[in-house]
């Protein structure tokens, strides 16, 4: 096959089919053989519900995957920065450039946003993928050797957590809440860490994630813990537990009752409550998770204390840029999140290790894919200089 891809045709209905060849037709096309593409959560409400506010069909089927990796195949004659053979990191959407919210740097928020495994744009689980150049971001000699492109896919959901974070302007000295402690309320622990947060806690369900949560995030300077809400208190009743516990242990007598900001990477309606309740006056709260529609949401609570309340919508301008320059410097460590990496014709198995929750971040292997070497080094870490089988 050329271009054998994974189509999600409706709930749990997945086909590998062969695709035509992406052509270059714009001078800026880049062609890339993808590496490796990362499960998240949306994909699991594809492979479960058939999308989440677009559903794919028997008539509009859909490639999966978005977040992902791989090699320069062939490059556009406009483009100069890159050439066949240089291992990337994709930023998955295409804004129009033209419009209002483009031109002022929220180009996230484009209406006419072209994203990829978002109805009706195909996605990443396929053998060759065309994306501008500029969604293309090389990984320099200087650090390829030792930064795989396994790691090089989480670079998408570190430009999230790299957003989340911005959203709410946290500041050095900063006690910093986070909910959940999945990939990305990980991440964006750690990059509140790097922004100067002085105290932060991970509230998850999990166990086993937060104990993960304690060897992932270096203490070092930071005070740093973790809790698991009590089931059978409410959700205020739960966040004057969390806002008492750091009161007790790491807030002086001067200090306002409760957190500065609060991250909610869930999307469930108890945390998104706990959050806001859990914050000090004046405090700030970011939506980070994407959850149900409609919550129901403590918004006497937001007016009385003046919560400032902000949304967090993929990542926007130097996000991508911000989350390289932290994954390359070893600021922030991607390998130790990637739990199993499954291999193409295995992507379905991969969602369902998603669904029972199993591990931290898994991958799926591209078409192919293995090292120059044949072998794995470094923790099993594929690094760049690629054949294809």
């Amino acid at each position: 096959m050329q271009n054998l891809s994974c189509l999600l045709y409706g709930p749990e209905d997945a086909r590998f089919e062969d695709r035509p060849l992406p052509i270059i037709e714009d001078p800026m096309d880049v062609v890339v053989r993808i590496a490796y593409v990362g499960v998240c959560g949306s994909d699991l409400h594809f492979w479960l519900h058939g999308g989440v506010k677009k559903f794919v069909s028997e008539e509009y089927p859909l490639i999966m995957g978005h977040e992902a990796s791989g090699i320069v195949h062939a490059v556009g004659p406009g483009v100069l920065n890159l050439q066949p053979g240089d291992p990337v990191a994709i930023e998955p959407g295409v804004p129009c450039r033209l419009c209002s919210r483009c031109k002022s740097g929220k180009y996230n928020l484009c209406p006419d946003m072209q994203f990829a495994a978002s109805p009706p744009f195909h996605g990443t689980l396929t053998k060759y993928y065309k994306t501008p150049a500029d969604n293309c971001y090389k990984i320099p000699p200087s650090v390829g050797i030792s930064f795989g492109l396994d790691e090089a896919a989480l670079i998408e959901p570190l430009a999230v957590a790299v957003h989340s974070i911005r959203q709410v302007s946290v500041q050095p000295g900063d006690k910093v809440v986070v909910f959940g402690a999945g990939t990305v309320g990980l991440l964006s622990a750690a990059v509140a860490r790097e922004f100067g947060a002085s105290t932060i806690m991970s509230v998850d369900v999990s166990r086993e994630k937060l104990d993960f949560a304690h060897s992932y995030i270096p203490n070092g300077r930071l005070s740093f813990s973790t809790a698991i809400p009590n089931q059978s208190l409410s959700a205020e009743e739960n966040a004057q537990c969390l806002r008492g516990m750091h009161r007790s242990s790491h807030f002086t007598e001067s200090d306002v009752p409760g957190f500065d900001v609060a991250v909610e990477a869930t999307g469930a309606e108890s945390c998104i409550q706990m959050a806001i309740h859990a914050l000090r006056v004046g405090g700030c709260f970011v939506q980070t998770g994407l959850g149900q529609r409609n919550v129901n949401f403590p918004i006497s609570t937001v007016a009385e204390n003046e919560i400032n309340v902000r949304g967090c919508f993929r990542y926007g301008a130097g996000d991508f840029k911000m989350a390289l320059e932290l994954a390359f410097t070893r600021k922030i460590e991607l390998k130790p999140l990637i739990t199993k990496v499954f291999e193409f014709e295995d992507a379905v198995e991969a969602w369902e290790n998603v669904r029972r929750g199993n591990g931290i971040k898994t991958l799926i292997r591209g078409v192919g894919y293995t090292d120059s070497s044949g072998s794995e080094r470094n923790g099993g870490s594929t690094r760049y200089g690629p054949q294809y089988l």
